[in-house]
């Protein structure tokens, strides 16, 4: 670009989230260079919505085609920002940033630290959802999905991992462990429309006859619960497998039991009670009655956490945030805050899961997003513009030992992509590896 005077903002991460705030200060006339961990843009939209939703993703994509092409946006892919990546937040400062919005996502795991956690067939949500929406390098991992398989969590992520279970890997048998009750599910009852004909009606009435008196103490009502659950009922998707699905509710996992080899063969449950607590709502209460559940795979849908190399500070799970933030929209925080100073980190915003881990969807990924640049946008009123000729920027990121992904290498993959499904005869086409779509993009692959 030529030279002239605007805000210089880093973006970080691609997601709805970093793609509608790029769009939102770019429109407002600042430069933005938007930095990817991943080679294709989108983020969850891409890489989290299940595979088979063609129409609901080229949609997406549609859009982001037309975030990346607006002329103040810069897209480098295959970079990672953090305290172990290619850049850390110090780095982008000394590179001339005046503001970064950080829109990276949850991308560390969150587990429960229970025993057996490292035995194989024991797995996070995110990696699972993953692979089989081919995200390298977690599709070249190999996952261990045995006959008996149980999904720990009740909302949204543990129906997709259902789905996948149920129709395409055609397992025995898959469990939903909830620690809650069944009139406590998160999950959205459009979703359940592709698992609910494999669910098993006797099983899942006889766990709603041992629960109901659990239920009835704290004033909910189990039969409206078990309606709730079954609502999909007419709109759902003919079976494709004899995969038995059903809950498990008023359950808490324990501990994973595997064998000499290291392999799970079991998962411990604890049944729960619900204490009413003084706000109305429940909580789930050990009873110490434990029992075994044989199973091959543990799946833990229980959502996410923020990175801990990132460079931020942490507590539960999340970025901390300014408690009286300098710049709420809509009453909410999106500035990074150290807490051991009580001061804000003044140059860093956070939106979308960097804000709130594992929290909406691609709808609120992208309020936030845009919500998150209008706080940042206010703080940029507060300092002068700069030249914001990004030519030096292009170059030290360009003198990476490795391939980096611009906006016209996203392109040339697209049409590769377009026309190796075209060949196939199938509705899309995803390389796999990185390896595969930089061989496809001319880029030269360095150690």
């Amino acid at each position: 670009m030529t030279n002239q005077s605007a805000y210089l903002v880093a973006v970080v991460g691609a997601g709805p989230a970093g793609l509608f705030g790029a769009r939102e200060l770019a429109n407002q006339g600042a430069r933005v260079v938007l930095f990817n961990r991943d080679i294709k843009p989108g983020g969850l939209a891409e890489y989290g919505i299940y595979p088979s939703k063609h129409t609901m993703k080229e949609g997406l994509r549609r859009q982001f085609r037309q975030v990346l092409d607006n002329p103040n946006i810069n897209y480098y892919g295959n970079v990672m920002i953090g305290t172990e990546g290619d850049f850390s937040l110090d780095d982008l400062r000394a590179m001339g940033f005046q503001a970064i919005l950080v829109t990276a996502g949850a991308q560390g795991t969150k587990w429960l630290g229970l025993p057996g956690e490292d035995l194989t067939g024991v797995y996070q949500a995110k990696d699972v959802v993953y692979f089989y929406n081919k995200l390298p390098p977690f599709s070249q991992k190999p996952f261990r999905f045995g006959k008996r398989c149980a999904i720990v969590g009740a909302g949204n992520v543990m129906v997709d991992i259902a789905h996948y279970l149920i129709r395409d890997e055609q397992v025995d048998e898959v469990v939903a462990v909830v620690r809650r009750g069944p009139a406590e599910v998160k999950f959205d009852k459009k979703e359940m429309e592709y698992v609910i004909a494999n669910l098993d009606m006797d099983a899942l009435d006889a766990e709603i006859a041992r629960v109901s008196p659990i239920m009835k103490q704290v004033g909910q009502d189990p039969e409206a619960a078990k309606a709730e659950i079954l609502v999909a009922l007419p709109k759902g998707l003919p079976k494709v497998s004899e995969t038995r699905f059903r809950f498990e509710f008023l359950t808490s996992p324990i501990r994973m039991l595997g064998d000499d080899q290291g392999l799970l063969t079991q998962l411990e449950v604890e049944d729960n009670l619900l204490v009413l607590k003084d706000n109305g709502e429940t909580k789930p209460k050990g009873t110490g009655n434990k029992r075994m559940l044989d199973v091959e795979t543990v799946v833990f849908a229980i959502g996410d956490k923020v990175d801990d190399t990132f460079g931020l500070p942490i507590e539960w799970n999340e970025f901390v945030k300014n408690p009286a933030p300098r710049f709420p929209i809509e009453g909410v925080s999106f500035e990074a805050y150290d807490p051991e100073t009580k001061q804000p980190i003044e140059d860093i915003f956070v939106a979308g899961w960097s804000r709130q881990a594992s929290h909406g969807l691609v709808g609120y990924a992208r309020k936030d997003g845009t919500n998150g640049s209008k706080a940042l946008w206010e703080y940029l009123q507060t300092l002068q513009t700069k030249d914001a000729d990004t030519t030096a920027i292009d170059g030290r990121v360009k003198s990476l030992p490795k391939p980096v992904v611009t906006k016209e290498d996203i392109k040339h993959l697209e049409a590769v992509e377009l026309e190796e499904a075209r060949k196939r005869n199938v509705d899309e086409f995803k390389f796999s590896s990185n390896d595969e779509m930089l061989k496809a993009m001319g880029l030269t692959i360095t150690a």
